[in-house]
């Protein structure tokens, strides 16, 4: 008969691959589960605000029209669902495939149970199939696994989240619209069941039964099924516990699948009490809580509450004397086998012999060690009791007072039993594969033996008193024959003869009394001794190996290993070499990776890798959450270092009087020194000792571990550093903003130091890790902030910054920023408001308006610098960047929405555009002309200016920043700041002369050059922020005679004051230009005639007002400095200035730059 797995068994294969899909359809949902955005729970009050009307449950089905009509009705609604499309759709459209596998895994177990009733697969049946091992076991797992399917969704992925994110793909994927769209079916089996995984939530009624309904399933197949896994050891592991106590822990799996698949049977669980007593004496007589899969536990005290014949059943095994019974044995068993254990593990007990002559009695200690650890770790945790529940809460203090429970014994139990099922395997594995060699090489020399003995009695080789005896070597030539036809393929009847053999040669020296000779003696000893292993070493079967696997299974403690975590820190901390120890049990815990694994790899199937990927690095990641504390410890035993070089211990001078040397020697202080950065050598000897070690399929290599957790210590410390130490109190008397750099410039340094310091102890690159781990932090930072101005955010899982392994840490904001860079850049912006300081351009220095106090300077951006370095730097301005960018883009909006669309204004523009023209004409009666237009416009001036201020000041500070990025690089990196510059100019020498002769090279759209090269130039400072196009937009109507008008309402302003020095008003006119760039399609490379035309417009504009107004204009001035025309008016007193020699002087040069 064909294999039922083989690849040309359609049936067996199809059903495999079925299996397979399941296993990798859970990993899939688990790992979804970590992803879910947080805005689908709305349980900030600010997320119901604000997404409440674009996020909905089933009940937007009931009347989409109502919900749809709300949007079409508020632009700004519009705004925020696309913005919210834009940015989770990618997440939805994963977590939508995913729910479309369960419910097509359900629909192809179905079609395949057709199939086999239609005879689709020939003389292949339900009956056939539920016959073959192979296609038991597979058709039990598949109804199994789509039951956890549910539960785990259920679990991991509330109702109301479910399908709220349903209704959101439904809005926004193409998928409605598609006519093989199986949406609705998977919104009816989705649909919220109301249940909640939160400890003390109420379970729904008729939980999960119902939900395990929705999609209908042959009831001959359940009961099949059930009835299978009811009375069949379908994975045959009872073989594996011999003993009559173990076998519910042999079932245990089977337990838990006849568990899940009794909810697709619920009359079972509530009337059939014959069955349910069956169930209970066969599987549950000694045991309450179970693992489902991968460490899911379940108390059936609590799951079948609501069902009469189970709850019946399970209170026989649930009485207080059968409890005080199992939980009195198995504290007898950890009493027992500890001791024992120990014995094994000492060194150089386990030796070859010793395991070959005691298999038995190994694997006997493994199975009840095992046994122990799992009833015990399964009946005190934590997550398998309901504290609010009575009942539950009364049959947990007993199992705890009964067992004598103590965690800490039970976890050594676990690490020893680890610990030498570790050894043992390895021992093995190396056994099985010299058996051969040395089966042969025992056999060879037993042979030799023969052959030497029966030429001592052939007379011919001289041996002290051995008479010849031909019969003796005729006999022991013979043997030597046999013992070399022994055949190692054919173990049973080669082990069979070599015993007959041994009784042969025991014999052979009792009938021929040859006990006088020694020598002779000594020659038959060794031979038995040889063939004596030669059965030793046939006796090395990989069966012992696969029950070693299935006996230490450890995959029900997935989950809830985690609550042993601190004890595991803390003896690391005792003791660093316990590490090697906990190696041991971290490859136990990876052999629950084989239970989801196994159907994937015989199925050939592509999702091995991913699903493998998956398990490893959740197992990864534990390993480096419990060896975190290394890296912890470090440095904390590094900050009191740092704290007595810095305050205790005084620096030894260059040279020093001999009666100081005392003073100076401080040998207290010295030696705690000493002491704790040998520690911190322990430490690094306590991880290292772990070797490289292959983690499912990810290898854990010990020296990276210990420096990514170094590295994850450094970012959680200084992350957190950074957020406490840049918080501003807006309503300080003084600003806090210098004090509070100051004293995170000392405490980066503290850290800066430490690295330094520890760097030759731990055999790490610290400033390499120190620069990489401080940009990631403060780029995240600014990532993070920037998103509050973008519409497709960067969620975490997109971020570069952002690393699973070393994750830069989130901190709730304490205002509207979201990170301590936003707050930095707010208070600067707070403390340079154009309202209340004035910038003054020639000392780079802000001052109070009202005290003419100076507020701040250009030493600000030093500080900034000291303190978070070129990267705080670089990321201020980029941060400035995106809020220019905003205050444009909202500039625009308000001047389309508000100033284009009223009807009074526009007819002012008009008229000012018919009084105005010629351009190269002069206005007639211009007072009363602008005065006039200049009043009907008033309401519009306070928002037009307050950009206009805005983003000056933003370009101000913009450029105070770059200067101080470039004075660093040319001081700290000379040749590089040397290398940028003549690379720059070389790259525009090369762009102007392609635009000047088009046959010239010029880079191509997939050359990144010209983006690389941005990035290094501003991050050297140079660069000029006055140049940068920030946004682009169509050409709004009338804007040049609005930025006239603007001018020529704000220059009454310009007015000289005494007791304020030149001028009361801080405005330069190169700002304005940075509201005209994006109005003109114009390169910052090259000027275009219509950008020309437009400032020819608006600057003439403004210089022809000039004449009626009293201004204090000495000179005007205007030049071109790299790209953009620089305006400049010198005030200097109250004097009418004529028309003709203002504007015939700024004409003159405006002509001749335009030219």
């Amino acid at each position: 008969m064909v294999d039922f797995l083989a690849e040309n068994n359609l049936c067996g294969q199809a059903v495999l691959r079925i299996v397979s899909r399941g296993n990798a359809i859970i990993a899939e949902l688990l790992r979804l589960s970590d992803f879910i955005p947080p805005v689908f729970r709305l349980k900030d009050k600010s997320d119901q605000h604000k997404y409440g009307d674009i996020v909905c449950d089933f009940s937007y089905f009931k009347g989409p029209e109502y919900y749809d009509g709300k949007l079409e009705n508020k632009p700004e609604l519009q705004d925020l669902d696309e913005e919210f499309r834009e940015n989770n759709i990618e997440i939805l459209s994963r977590f939508y495939l995913a729910f479309e596998s369960v419910h097509k895994y359900i629909v192809d177990l179905n079609r395949y149970l057709d199939d086999l009733h239609e005879g689709v697969y020939i003389q292949q049946t339900l009956e056939t199939v539920l016959l073959n091992e192979d296609g038991k076991q597979l058709l039990c797992e598949a109804l199994y696994l789509y039951g956890v399917m549910l539960l785990v969704i259920d679990q991991k992925i509330e109702g109301e989240v479910r399908e709220r994110m349903l209704v959101s793909y439904y809005r926004y994927s193409a998928a409605r619209s598609s006519a093989d769209s199986n949406l609705d079916d998977i919104c009816k089996l989705l649909r919220s069941t109301c249940y909640s995984s939160q400890p003390g939530a109420k379970r729904p009624a008729n939980y999960p039964e119902s939900y395990f309904q929705r999609v209908p399933i042959s009831s001959t197949f359940i009961s099949m099924v059930i009835g299978r896994l009811r009375s069949d050891d379908i994975y045959n592991q009872v073989s594996a516990y011999p003993l009559p106590e173990h076998r519910s822990t042999a079932l245990a799996n089977q337990a838990a699948m006849l568990y899940v698949c009794l909810y697709f049977s619920p009359s079972i669980l509530h009337t059939q009490q014959a069955k349910m007593r069956e169930i209970v004496d066969k599987y549950f007589p000694d045991n309450w809580v179970i693992s489902i899969y991968m460490g899911i536990t379940v108390n059936l005290v609590e799951a079948w509450e609501p069902y009469k014949a189970a709850k019946t059943a399970l209170n026989y095994t649930l009485e207080s004397a059968n409890i005080k019974e199992q939980a009195s044995r198995y504290a007898a068993s950890m009493e027992s086998l500890r001791p024992q254990v120990l014995q094994l593990l000492k060194e150089g007990f386990l030796r070859e012999e010793i395991i070959l002559d005691n298999i038995p009695k190994l694997l006997n200690c493994l199975r009840d060690c095992n046994v122990t650890i799992r009833w015990l770790m399964l009946h005190s945790a934590e997550s398998a009791y309901d504290l609010n529940n009575k009942r539950l809460r009364q049959i947990k203090d007993q199992v705890l007072h009964d067992s004598k429970y103590n965690v800490k014994i039970l976890f050594q139990l676990l690490l020893d039993t680890a610990q030498f099922e570790f050894t043992l395997k390895e021992m093995f594995k190396q056994m099985l594969s010299e058996k051969q060699i040395k089966w042969e090489s025992f056999q060879k020399e037993g042979s030799e033996r023969m052959t030497e003995l029966a030429e001592v009695f052939s007379g011919v080789k001289p041996l002290t008193r051995v008479e010849k005896n031909e019969n003796l070597q005729a006999w022991f030539r013979e043997i030597s024959k046999q013992i070399e036809s022994l055949n190692y393929e054919d173990s049973t009847a080669a082990g069979r003869k070599t015993v007959q053999l041994i009784q042969a040669l025991v014999e052979v020296q009792e009938f021929h009394q040859l006990e006088s000779n020694l020598q002779v003696c000594q020659f038959l000893a060794d031979t038995r001794k040889f063939l004596h292993q030669m059965i030793r070493t046939i006796n090395i079967k990989e069966e012992v190996l696969i029950t070693m696997q299935i006996v230490g299974d450890l995959s029900y403690a997935w989950q809830i290993i985690d609550s042993f975590t601190l004890i595991m820190q803390e003896s690391i901390r005792v003791n660093p070499s316990m590490v090697t120890k906990l190696r041991a049990t971290f490859l136990k815990l990876a052999s629950a990776l084989d239970l989801p694994l196994l159907r994937i790899n015989q199925a050939n199937s592509a999702d091995l890798l991913s699903v493998s990927q998956f398990y490893s690095g959740e197992l990864v990641a534990y390993v480096r959450k419990v060896l975190q504390i290394i890296p912890e410890s470090m440095f904390t035993s590094l900050a009191k270092i740092i704290k007595l070089q810095i305050h205790d211990i005084m620096e030894v001078p260059t040279r020093l009087d001999k009666d100081k040397l005392k003073d100076y020697s401080q040998l207290g202080a010295r030696y705690e020194v000493a002491k704790l950065t040998h520690d911190i050598s322990i430490f690094t000897e306590g991880i290292l000792m772990m070797k490289t070690t292959l983690v499912g399929i990810i290898k854990v290599d010990p020296k990276q571990l210990l420096e990514d957790g170094i590295r994850k210590e450094l970012v959680k410390r200084v992350a957190y550093a950074l957020h406490k130490g840049l918080i501003f109190n807006p309503k300080a008397k003084s600003s806090e903003l210098m004090p509070k750099l100051k004293e995170m410039a000392a405490t980066m340094d503290g850290f800066y130091r430490s690295f330094e310091y520890i760097q030759d102890y731990v055999s790490i690159y610290g400033l390499k890790i120190w620069q990489e781990e401080v940009s990631r932090i403060i780029n995240y930072n600014v990532e993070q902030e920037c998103n509050s101005f973008l519409r497709a955010k960067i969620q975490d899982w997109q971020s570069v910054h952002q690393s699973t392994h070393i994750p830069i840490p989130k901190f709730p904001s304490v205002d509207e920023s979201a990170t301590f860079i936003g707050r930095l850049c707010r208070e600067i912006l707070r403390i340079t408001d154009p309202k209340v300081t004035c910038y003054i351009d020639q000392m780079n220095t802000w001052y109070d308006l009202k005290s003419h106090h100076e507020v701040t300077n250009n030493r600000l951006f030093s500080e900034i610098q000291n303190t978070l370095g070129t990267f705080g730097l670089n990321g201020l301005d980029r941060l400035l960047c995106f809020m220019i960018v905003k205050e444009l883009q909202n500039f625009l909006v308000w001047i389309q929405r508000t100033v284009l669309k009223d009807k009074a204004a526009l007819d002012v523009f008009k008229a000012m555009l018919g009084a105005v023209n010629p351009i190269q004409g002069i206005v007639g009666n211009a007072s009363k002309v602008y005065a006039s237009a200049v009043a009907k416009t008033q309401k519009i001036w306070s928002a037009y200016l307050e950009v206009i201020m805005k983003v000056g000041q933003m370009q101000i500070l913009r450029q105070q920043i770059a200067n101080e990025l470039n004075y660093s690089c040319k001081f700290d990196s000379k040749h590089l700041a040397a290398a940028l510059d003549n690379l720059n100019k070389s790259l525009l020498a090369d762009i102007e002369a392609h635009y000047q002769d088009p046959s010239l090279p010029y880079p191509k759209e997939d050359n990144t050059l010209l983006y690389d090269i941005t990035a290094h130039l501003e991050a050297a400072g140079i660069h000029n922020p006055l140049n940068k196009i920030y946004i682009t937009t169509k050409r709004l109507p009338y804007f040049p005679i609005i930025n006239f008008l603007f001018v020529i309402a704000q220059l009454p302003r310009l007015l000289y004051n005494k007791n304020r020095g030149k001028s009361c008003f801080c405005f330069h006119l190169t700002i304005l230009l940075t509201v005209l760039k994006p109005t003109c399609p114009v390169s910052f490379l090259t000027s275009s005639e219509q950008y020309c035309e437009d400032l020819d417009e608006a600057f003439h504009h403004a210089f022809v007002a000039i004449d009626f107004l009293t201004a204090d204009i000495l000179t005007c001035h205007i030049r071109k400095s790299t790209g953009v025309l620089v305006i400049t008016l010198t005030i200097a007193s109250s004097v009418p200035v004529s028309h003709d020699s203002v504007t015939g002087s700024l004409h003159a040069q405006y002509q001749d730059l335009r030219n």
